[in-house]
């Protein structure tokens, strides 16, 4: 047995040197290993005078304990002197302040690694088949020459440690101390032995980008992307540590800003999703040294998003170890959330926030014309304008936007021309829709509000509406406003002179069935908008604080919607603010007060509708840009309303007397909608008269819809009518 053991370890010794060069040739290692060669040598010099040693005393084993290591002479050999200065595991052992024995631990747990020969040498020196691993045993026994010398050596296995300690090594279970298994961190052998790619355990909440990516499609200043380009390669060129937070909702420039200074440096970044490594709370804090590690280890620059979840009440545990670990930082590490950095009380010093914020009108304007014109595509300046400086987007969401318009455009002229053949149609030049540019701007954002709000899509237009000539001419001057919004406060500088309030605040009074939600769609009609109708009856909560939350989810989701928010049923809201008379009534005026804050924060255009005005007090109503009574219609409009109701399509009779029904009957545009619809399917069920929509399925529409308000008509109001 001895004999062939001897010729495999020959053969063994001769397959490293051919490993050893078949991993130079294929990755970039070096001839010596990274510098591991001495230290493999001196353990392959260990194991071959250990198995001598066995063998000479493999006859005397009744011998029980450690008597016959007692006689192994083993040199000890200066290895440490003769590691490259320039190798990675030079570097490592100056970093973790490794002795001379700590890296022949390292070696023994790599050695396997290398080549997995070492494993079945490993079995038979313990003697055991099955013990493949090493364990402190079979260091103990390779690197010290007797019991006193292992006794001693039992330190470097403790908790404190620096193999330990900083992670470098694991421990295994095992009954008792000596038959511990040594298991190296995997980070360390592919650090080691320059191995690619991402830690098989960050692979569930990490993604490596090393795709390269245009300046063009960042929109930062250019005077901060320069700064923030030289910051971070100086700070990298001294290795010292630098923390940025990019503020912001838009997720899109954030990352892209960040794989822009690792395409400036010249190494791949390491994106971690902070709120998947929370889905394994309590592995949290092991996982995020993990991707510390990871970045330190293999130079990446470390990108660290939703970071807002740590700030959550059910999160502070997580938080806590976060900011614990954040104050080890050793490289570039950008945070990205959307709140503002909460200062705390730990170490964590010298953070430089950076704020994103969506491109200025100029910049959107110039962004659209560049992707209009890589299209050959050109439309009118008004145009261009109105796109510019409605729709806050981002240049990735401009260019989607051009391009999601010229596909439709596109798919709506094939569809048009079934005749033409396929070939001239996929060279055509199509004249690219206004209307399709604002649906498809429209379409690049206002995702998060669709689990918050209703959408409304706007079918209603200036010739539908029936109003008062003031109530018409306010809601034109909400249009106008809002047409002109960039012009007053970017153009003529209002917007410095304003903290808050850059948006639209507007109240809409009146009972029900007056027209304010009609009005709200002709307003988003006319600005190419999307409504989005949020029921305050359901946001209010009888929990103090729950109001609030609903609030701010509802806001922060909009926040770059570019959409009209119509805030229904405020009354279950509002009331008297100087009317307290408990507790609840004091964090109800908390609560107003808090929307009022948000509405002003919001930029866009904030809708309030209310049955009952005077339930608002003036403090609040001082803060509204327009407030419009919808009144109760009188004759002449519930006649323009009759008049209008009826699509072209419909059957009327030509004997409606639709005046008799605008004079005798005090109703408001909803009633008229309804009794309108009724009177349709009545007509519709009326086969013996041709489905043709009459005065008599009028009459009994309007007798339904009385009985549905539970109001009494009376036999005068239906005139010569009433035996209809």
């Amino acid at each position: 047995m001895v004999e062939p053991l001897k010729a495999n370890l020959q053969t063994h010794n001769t397959e490293t040197k051919t490993f050893k060069k078949s991993i130079a040739s294929e990755t970039e290692i070096t001839p010596d290993i990274n510098g591991l060669l001495p230290l493999i040598q001196k353990l392959d010099r260990r194991i071959t005078q250990f198995i001598s040693t066995i063998q000479k005393h493999r006859q005397t084993e009744q011998k029980y304990g450690i008597t016959w290591i007692n006689k192994t002479e083993i040199a000890d050999d200066e290895t440490s002197s003769q590691i490259p200065a320039n190798s990675l595991i030079y570097w490592l052992q100056n970093t973790f302040e490794l002795s001379p024995f700590d890296l022949d631990i390292l070696t023994v747990t790599l050695a396997p690694e290398i080549d997995r020969e070492y494993e079945r040498l490993f079995a038979y020196i313990q003697d055991e088949t099955n013990h493949k691993k090493p364990t402190i045993d079979l260091v103990l026994n390779l690197y010290c020459s007797n019991i006193l010398e292992k006794l001693s050596r039992r330190q470097h296995f403790t908790t404190n440690a620096p193999l330990i300690s900083n992670g470098l090594l694991y421990l295994s279970s095992e009954s008792t101390f000596l038959s511990q298994h040594l298991i190296v961190n995997p980070q360390v052998v592919r650090l080691l032995l320059n191995q690619p790619g991402l830690d098989f355990r960050l692979t569930s909440y990490c993604q490596l980008k090393e795709t390269k990516i245009s300046a063009d499609i960042l929109y930062l200043n250019s005077d901060i992307q320069a700064k923030l380009q030289n910051l971070v390669k100086e700070d990298w060129q001294k290795q010292e540590p630098l923390l940025l937070y990019f503020q912001g909702s838009d997720h899109t420039g954030k990352c892209n800003t960040a794989q822009f200074l690792a395409q400036t440096l010249e190494i791949p970044l390491l994106i971690a999703d902070l709120a998947k490594l929370l889905e394994d709370k309590s592995n949290f804090q092991e996982n995020l040294q993990l991707i510390w590690r990871e970045a330190w280890f293999f130079q990446r620059l470390l990108y660290l998003e939703n970071l807002d979840v740590l700030y959550l009440p059910e999160n502070q545990i997580p938080y806590q170890s976060f900011l614990r670990e954040i104050e080890k930082n050793r490289g570039i590490t950008i945070l990205s959330g959307i709140e503002d950095w909460l200062p705390t009380t730990t170490g964590v010093k010298g953070l430089i926030t950076i704020t994103f914020t969506i491109p200025e009108s100029s910049q959107r304007r110039e962004n659209w014309q560049n992707y209009l014109n890589k299209l050959e595509i050109s439309i009118e300046k008004k145009e261009l304008e109105i796109l510019s400086d409605r729709f806050r987007l981002t240049p990735d969401q401009i260019a989607n936007a051009v391009a999601t318009a010229y596909n439709t455009t596109r798919w709506q002229e094939i569809s048009e021309t079934k005749n033409e053949s396929l070939n001239n149609t996929s060279t055509k030049k199509f004249p690219l829709s206004f209307i399709n540019l604002c649906s498809a701007a429209r379409h690049q954002s206002g995702y998060d509000l669709t689990n918050l709000a209703r959408k409304i899509e706007p079918k209603y237009t200036w010739d539908d509406i029936v109003l008062k000539p003031k109530q018409l001419t306010q809601l034109q001057n909400i249009c106008k406003e809002a047409e002109y919004q960039n012009l007053v406060h970017n153009q003529w500088g209002f917007a410095d002179k304003l903290s808050l309030g850059k948006g639209l605040n507007v109240l809409f009074s009146g009972t029900p069935g007056t027209g304010k939600t009609m009005a709200a769609e002709v307003i988003a009609h006319h600005l190419q908008l999307d409504l989005y109708k949020i029921d305050l009856s359901q946001i209010v909560s009888k929990y103090i604080g729950e109001t609030e939350k609903n609030l701010n989810r509802i806001f922060t989701a909009a926040t770059n919607s570019n959409a009209i928010l119509l805030f229904d049923e405020a009354d279950a809201l509002f009331g008297k603010r100087t009317e307290i008379q408990d507790a609840r009534d004091r964090y109800a005026n908390i609560e107003v007060s808090y929307l009022l804050q948000k509405m002003e924060e919001y930029e866009g255009i904030t809708i309030l509708t209310t049955n009952l005005r005077s339930n608002m007090d003036e403090a609040f109503e001082r803060r509204l840009r327009f407030i419009i009574e919808f009144s109760l219609p009188d004759t002449e409009h519930r006649l323009l309303i009759w008049q209008k109701i009826f699509p072209k399509k419909a059957p009327c009779s030509p004997e409606l007397d639709i005046e008799f029904l605008a004079e005798n009957f005090e109703i408001t545009g909803a009633n008229i909608r309804n009794i309108a619809l009724t009177a349709a399917f009545l007509a519709a069920d009326d086969k013996d008269n041709n489905r043709v929509i009459e005065m008599r399925h009028l009459i009994r529409a309007i007798r339904r819809e009385y009985d549905k308000m539970g109001q009494i008509l009376w036999d005068k109001n239906l005139g010569s009518y009433v035996d209809t």
